[in-house]
């Protein structure tokens, strides 16, 4: 297969020398591992002491992995990047909320977001997170089967209402809905409740979709038992397939608590995890929908393989490509240019509010292995081939 991810004239298409420039800057600095945790500790010093740096995080680090403060403030990057024909998904990206006023916030705001989808094409996907919708120690008693007080039952209930109302929404505007996947002591509940939806709305096809994090050694089981249910009991799956993210936190619970770590025992033994779940799922693509979340260049040329081998149209509605907005412009791009289904993640929302999820991009990016080192090396190349045409000129 031709390898089409090293063009970075189609990956950077859309920014201007300015905004290459910039990229480049921030990841010179999010490279610097002592620099991020102490951009950290300041960032959350001023936050918390209500210091005037909104505009600052906004001109920066915002800007790059975010699409604007509010879901309209998104139209300007969605409408830019679907003329490249890459889609969005609009992730409302507020995190580490416990209240009920601020559950019932982020519900109206994945309602809104469902009928965004609805009414664009540039939009075909929507996305919530259940700790958007419910206290994570909720969900982690209700996972562990610990008894609840009659206030944490009526509290789960109203989770459950939320769910409900959420996918009963999506599938009567048939608009597909990922719902993101968490940290391991936790995600038994959702996963509950997720399938739960599945057997009342992907009756025809999948429109809920669960994620799989295949750092967990344990996520094939699951896959496949889920698949035997969904035989039994007739009913369609949807999955977002990513590596995961709370990689430090659950090797650090695991070792408190004396218990197993849930994440793979490698780099490699995830990889291929990864790829034998994409190939488990290719094999029952008539049952089932993938939502390829990754920003593995090898992953995503196997898939492309799969997708080749088995007959299937590049943009069957089955198989969609998935990164997040700031990263990995380089497979995104040239994945739509090729003619592949493919849509960014577009976290929007409070500037303040959002600064969990972008410290989380940081230390992501900080701690995967190549990931700043490629991305670098990606804007350098277009930085230089513009200059050299420059020259030219």
């Amino acid at each position: 297969m031709d390898k089409i991810f090293n063009n970075t004239q189609v990956a950077f298409s859309l920014k201007s020398d300015t905004e290459l420039d910039r990229a480049y800057f921030l990841f010179k600095m999010i490279a610097n591992e002592p620099l991020v945790r102490i951009g950290t500790a300041v960032t959350n010093f001023a936050l918390k002491a209500h210091l005037p740096v909104d505009g600052l995080i906004r001109a920066t680090v915002f800007d790059h992995f975010c699409g604007g403060i509010n879901e309209n403030d998104c139209l300007t990057v969605v409408d830019k990047m679907y003329t490249k024909g890459v889609s969005s998904v609009l992730d409302y990206s507020v995190e580490g909320k416990e209240e009920e006023a601020q559950f019932d916030v982020a519900l109206e705001m994945t309602l809104k977001t469902v009928e965004f989808a609805k009414e664009r094409i540039a939009i075909p996907f929507a996305v919530f997170k259940p700790t958007g919708l419910g206290r994570m120690d909720l969900y982690v008693k209700i996972g562990e089967k610990q008894p609840l007080s009659n206030d944490e039952k009526e509290e789960w209930n109203k989770v459950k209402e939320r769910f409900e109302l959420i996918c009963k929404t999506a599938h009567q505007k048939d608009v597909a809905l990922l719902i993101d996947g968490e940290e391991s002591w936790m995600q038994d509940a959702a996963d509950n409740l997720v399938e739960e939806m599945m057997r009342k709305y992907n009756k025809e096809k999948a429109i809920v979709f669960n994620t799989l994090q295949m750092y967990r050694w344990d996520r094939m089981d699951y896959l496949k038992s889920l698949h035997e249910r969904a035989i039994k009991e007739g009913f369609f799956i949807g999955m977002k397939l990513v590596r995961g993210a709370y990689m430090e936190k659950e090797h650090k619970r695991a070792n408190e608590k004396g218990y197993p770590t849930p994440i793979c025992a490698s780099k490699q033994a995830t990889d291929d995890n990864y790829n034998v779940a994409v190939d488990y799922m290719m094999k029952h693509i008539d049952k089932m929908a993938i939502f390829a979340g990754t920003h593995n260049e090898e992953s995503s040329y196997k898939l492309m393989e799969m997708q080749i081998a088995n007959g299937i149209s590049k943009n069957d509605n089955r198989i969609w490509f998935g990164q997040l907005y700031g990263m990995s412009d380089n497979i995104s791009y040239n994945l739509a240019e090729n003619g592949y289904n493919v849509a960014k993640y577009l976290p929007f929302g409070p500037v303040r509010d959002v600064m969990p999820y972008l410290i989380r991009r940081a230390e992501e990016n900080t701690s995967v292995a190549g990931q700043t080192s490629r991305e670098l090396n990606l804007l350098k190349t277009e930085r230089d081939r513009r200059k050299g045409k420059q020259a030219i000129i």
